[in-house]
């Protein structure tokens, strides 16, 4: 493959990105920032949401309702 010039995965997006219209630009920044989130730092979060939930005191935090019934009362049914 004389004069074939292959792009890395860095190469490619930075092309697509210089072609990428500017409004276009904070879809992109905020998938980039979404997939390079700290794994430990969100596993963290979710520990803290069930632990949170776990020590509600609200007696009825775990009851639970029919679908059909709040498609009824939010008048989606």
């Amino acid at each position: 493959m004389k004069g074939v010039f292959l792009m890395s995965n860095r190469d490619k997006i930075i092309s697509l990105l210089d072609n990428l219209p500017d409004y276009k630009l904070g879809y992109v920044l905020a998938y980039v920032q979404g997939i390079s989130a700290d794994e430990a730092s969100d596993d963290a979060f979710c520990d803290q949401l069930i632990k949170d939930y776990e020590n509600d005191p609200d007696p009825d935090k775990d009851q639970g309702f029919a679908l059909e019934d709040c498609k009824r009362e939010w008048g989606l049914a």
